[in-house]
């Protein structure tokens, strides 16, 4: 029988569940698309904000250069389904952002949120593998399908006249607290505990950030709030990768 602390995680998802379900919908907020970047260069539209998507990208690429011919690595190897998932998120994330910034509507915003959540359940998936040393290939697949869902379910619930985000919601916070909890439990390299848990640090700052855009403006004048959010989730993202390569380096890789 298991610890009654491993059950944690479990008790907290379902807590959080709960408390979505009797909060009722999370509408998106008015005036979303208004966004403190609205410079054009080069013919780019609102350029700052489009340009900056492309450190999801490098990271992406970097992360599948890196791991992809190592994940039969036994550091990597439970977790590695759901790690290929967040790397693939992370990589559309990139295109599905610059896109929705070039001309930002709802129809456009889909594509901006499809990849995000796919890459939130990759993460976790990836973890939940690590920590348990199971295969993390079913899990992968299915928090992949919630997050087309998530998605599906606001998109679908705002053509209805009340977009509804706690779906979507719920799948970027669940990482940030289990993640956590997880390495904890299973008592996960020090290392790892930090490397990941600075990375969820700083996807709570960019969050901040995109939450304060126009403030953030106006304070700092050369970088926006939704900006500063990209280059803070790369960031994020990168610590997440560079930790993972560590696990794997042989002697004398570069």
């Amino acid at each position: 029988m298991k610890p009654l602390h491993r059950y944690l995680p479990l008790i907290l998802t379902a807590l959080l569940v709960a408390a979505a379900v009797f909060h009722g919908p999370i509408a998106q907020p008015a005036g979303y698309h208004d966004f403190a970047d609205q410079d054009v260069v080069l013919g780019i539209p609102h350029f700052a904000d489009v340009i900056s998507n492309l450190g999801f990208a490098l990271t992406a690429l970097w992360g599948w250069k890196r791991l992809a011919s190592a994940s039969r690595h036994p550091d990597i190897r439970s977790g590695w389904a759901g790690y290929r998932l967040f790397l693939i998120g992370l990589l559309f994330t990139a295109l599905g952002s610059s896109w929705y910034h070039l001309a930002p509507d709802n129809a456009r915003l889909i594509w901006d949120r499809l990849p995000i959540a796919v890459a939130c359940g990759g993460l976790l998936a990836g973890v939940w593998g690590d920590v348990h040393q199971r295969n993390s290939r079913n899990l992968a697949a299915w928090l992949a399908l919630a997050g087309l869902a998530s998605v599906g379910w606001w998109y679908i619930t705002d053509l209805l006249g009340q977009g509804d985000l706690r779906p979507y919601l719920l799948l970027q916070a669940l990482p940030i607290l289990l993640i956590p909890l997880w390495q904890s439990i299973y008592r996960m390299p020090g290392a790892d505990r930090l490397a990941f848990g600075a990375a969820l640090a700083l996807y709570v700052v960019a969050k901040f950030a995109e939450l304060n855009d126009h403030e953030i403006a106006a304070a700092l004048g050369a970088v926006t709030g939704h900006t500063l959010k990209h280059l803070l989730a790369t960031g994020a993202a990168a610590l997440i990768v560079g930790r993972l390569r560590h696990r794997v380096r042989t002697p004398g890789a570069d």
